[in-house]
């Protein structure tokens, strides 16, 4: 696909003026400037429209400046802002940049006692107080920088004697450790793998430039013995997922280039399907590569679940294979998806899209305010209640009147936003009859990143064997991150553990440091 051309503001009036000039005498440097670009985009154009894949999606990004954010205020470029004030009781954090030494929760501490002053010494200066330590110390950072890996070649320098021939090597010191790639080797590899998205072949340049050979091959050796080792964690949260109170699911493409296929399978696209459940406070992120959907695999995780729990509630966009087929859920769609179709018409269509997305905007707006006061989700439906109901009724009725009365065309663009909401408006607005109930798919959205960000960067997975190792390392990552656990840390402590088999319920991201005290291998 051609590159994006730059972006020259010109009309159809000034083009054919320019055109009318150039017949009289030769053009300005700025007239000729926009006459090249309006030829440019068209040759652009051209070449587009040849290729039969060519999409108006396409067109759109290559003509259009690209939008980079839905936030309504630049949407609508509304002065004043479109979105309401902000609640009274919400205030803007301060702040200058930069980050305090108390956010360097990884950094090593160390102590730094006065010189020549104790407590209770007396004062040099005035001499005759005493000094005392302040409440809080001064911090300083120092910042340095360390490999990825970094090895310890051990010489054990051995005696052999003249007489009899026997040699006597001295015994490996304890640091040396019982295997060659330490714990704290593994998870970082996998980490750089499959939670930053670095290719096997770019880390294998990165640690050749710092002295350390460690070919892709032998990476790969690396993190497929891990995961044999992490896979009872893995069984095990999804267990646990299967019985969470709300499930969010959707997918994306991706590439398996060895992918055994059954010769009577028709479908040809593989996808790697995200699934976040939610249970009380816990997040557990689960992915899923292969040639099946979310819904086929929310299907398989739900068979799991233990008969007696209440029905869960399943947030995903309305895409008919996220629920190829009616699940035992309580269906809620994603408002934000919705918005979007608002969004993309705005600039044909920007009065009715305004009273769309600034009813909507006020809507999010109260979901954010439930979240600042930590309001339970019976408080939250509540006050989503009192707050966000009266504007959506109002915004059904506003829908419905544009199609009744024929004010909208029914195949345009802003007809069939319309009649996406109203078809799922049942879906769409479960949020106010269903405490839980989210209102978006964000959650899984963000979850996503992860797949796509390996896609963009090593762009396959070999295998299907490769597929299910990235999956676990990428579930139990992003599981860690949503708990508010070091992601390195955590399965590094896994990997020292003998045996994983025996109760992987005690080893979560959630209570894995209450088994380490128990167990008495951390204070």
């Amino acid at each position: 696909m051609p590159s994006r051309i730059e972006s020259i503001d010109v009309s159809v009036e000034e083009l054919e003026q320019l055109v009318e000039a150039a017949g009289s005498g030769p053009l300005p440097a700025e007239g000729q400037q926009k006459l090249k670009a309006a030829v440019r985009t068209l040759g652009a154009v051209a070449a587009m429209l040849a290729e039969r894949d060519a999409t108006i999606q396409q067109l759109r990004a290559l003509l259009l400046v690209p939008r980079t954010t839905e936030k309504t205020r630049q949407v609508l470029e509304a002065a004043p802002p479109a979105e309401p004030p902000r609640d009274a009781t919400t205030k803007r954090k301060k702040g200058h940049g930069r980050r305090a030494a108390g956010e360097y929760v990884g950094a090593q501490k160390v102590s730094v006692p006065h010189p020549d002053l104790h407590a209770a010494d007396r004062c040099p200066e005035c001499q005759k107080g005493k000094v005392y330590p302040l409440s809080e110390a001064k911090k300083l950072v120092r910042i340095v920088g360390r490999p990825p890996l970094q090895a310890t070649v051990y010489e054990l320098h051995a005696l052999r004697c003249n007489l009899c021939g026997e040699v006597f090597t001295p015994p490996a010191p304890a640091a040396a450790g019982p295997e060659k790639y330490d714990a704290t080797a593994v998870s970082m590899i996998a980490l750089l793998k499959y939670g930053s998205g670095v290719p096997w072949y770019r880390l294998q340049g990165l640690e050749s430039h710092l002295g350390i050979p460690l070919p892709v091959a032998t990476q790969w050796e690396i993190v497929a013995a891990a995961a044999a080792r992490l896979e009872p964690i893995w069984v095990e949260l999804m267990r646990q997922a299967a019985q969470g109170q709300v499930l969010h699911n959707d997918d994306t493409s991706m590439r398996i280039l060895r992918f055994q296929r059954a010769f009577s399978d028709p479908r040809t696209g593989l996808f790697t399907s995200g699934i976040v459940s939610v249970f009380a406070r816990q997040r557990m992120a689960l992915f899923f590569t292969g040639r099946q959907h979310a819904g086929e695999n929310l299907i398989d995780l739900l068979r799991q679940r233990a008969a007696e729990l209440p029905l869960p509630i399943q947030m995903c966009d309305a895409l008919a294979r996220n629920a190829p087929e009616p699940l035992r859920v309580i269906l809620s769609n994603c408002l934000a998806h919705a918005r979007r179709h608002f969004v993309d018409v705005v600039n044909s269509f920007p009065d009715e899209c305004r009273h769309v997305l600034e009813t909507l905007a006020a809507v999010f707006h109260h979901d954010a305010l439930a979240r600042e006061r930590a309001l339970t989700a019976d408080e939250r439906l509540l006050f989503h209640q009192q707050h966000s109901l009266p504007r959506m009724e109002e915004l059904h009725a506003w829908c419905r009147q544009q199609l009744d009365e024929r004010k909208v065309e029914p195949n345009s663009g802003l007809g069939k936003a319309i009649q996406y909401l109203l078809r799922h408006w049942p879906e769409l607005t479960l949020f106010l009859r269903q405490a839980g109930a989210p209102l978006d798919n964000n959650l899984c959205e963000r979850a996503l990143k992860k797949a796509i960000l390996h896609r963009k960067n090593a762009l396959f997975y070999r295998t299907q064997n490769g597929a299910k190792v990235g999956d676990l390392f990428m579930s139990l990552i992003h599981t860690a991150e949503l708990s508010g656990v070091n992601p390195f840390d955590y399965m590094t402590e896994l990997l020292r553990q003998p045996d994983l088999k025996t109760n992987p319920a005690q080893w979560m991201p959630w209570n894995y440091r209450a088994t380490l005290v128990d167990s008495g291998i951390a204070a």
